[in-house]
């Protein structure tokens, strides 16, 4: 099988206690059954990013709060979305996007999006990293790379979104050999358009290559034109039904 890179017991159990992380709905005005179906007691969610305006926005907005609490209610970990531009934001603005989620939104962590991936980046993120933990010193902190980043980043971060992308790109996936060296919590996936046919396929890749939290849709992004993931997937029911039952965090 073209992503299997290691023979590890770390990466290749199919024993993970997989769950979902949701990369973040469409707003809850435009997507209130996605946020209501979130709140289901039993669904297997490790976290829920909550995006309110590509970031927290200028004021406390009341349908956020809404779902952000009825989240927080049901024990499901709710993330703040910060864009990290790849590196191009200054740790000024991010921390004071960091710190709107927080005042506004009571968040568990941030999922720093669009972080930077090579080690030019590692020492301002890790600053960035530090200075979020000085906010919150239990926050959850996600970096969301979307590829595999330099290993150093591993260190710094509770979890790396280390695949985001198209399902024709993850089944021939690759793995690089440093992972083996982490437990699979570390690790989060995000794929979309993939084939109900090929569900469990998905999910076996995911635990083959040793990532615990995971985002399975049938939604695509229309060649770059379209958020996947701002809809649930389709087949909701039967991913839900295939992770298995929800557990406290």
């Amino acid at each position: 099988m073209p992503y299997l890179t290691s023979t590890s017991p770390g990466t290749s159990s199919t024993d993970v206690r997989t769950g979902l992380g949701v990369p973040g709905c469409a707003h809850p005005l435009l997507a209130p059954a996605e946020w209501n179906t979130l709140t289901r007691p039993g669904t297997p969610l490790h976290w829920v990013a909550l995006d309110v305006a590509d970031g927290p926005g200028v004021q406390p907005d009341p349908h956020c709060l809404d779902v952000a609490g009825r989240l927080r209610n049901a024990g499901v970990r709710v993330l703040g979305r910060i864009d990290g531009a790849y590196g191009a934001r200054s740790r000024i603005d991010v921390i004071a996007d960091a710190h709107r989620y927080l005042e506004w939104y009571r968040v568990d962590g941030f999922l720093l999006d669009r972080c930077p991936v090579d080690r030019t980046g590692l020492p301002e993120t890790r600053r960035t990293i530090t200075s979020l933990r000085a906010l919150s010193d239990d926050a959850h902190i996600v970096l969301g790379h979307g590829t595999h980043p330099h290993p150093g980043y591993a260190e710094n971060a509770d979890q790396l979104v280390t695949f985001s992308g198209a399902w024709s790109d993850y089944r021939f996936s690759q793995t690089p050999e440093w992972t083996a060296d982490y437990p699979p919590e570390r690790f989060c996936h995000f794929v979309h358009g993939v084939p109900r046919g090929h569900l469990e396929e998905a999910l076996r890749i995911a635990r083959w290559q040793g990532a615990a939290t995971i985002w399975l849709t049938d939604r695509t992004d229309r060649g770059g034109r379209a958020d996947p993931w701002e809809n649930l997937p389709g087949y909701w029911d039967e991913i839900v039904s295939r992770v298995g039952p929800g557990v406290s965090e």
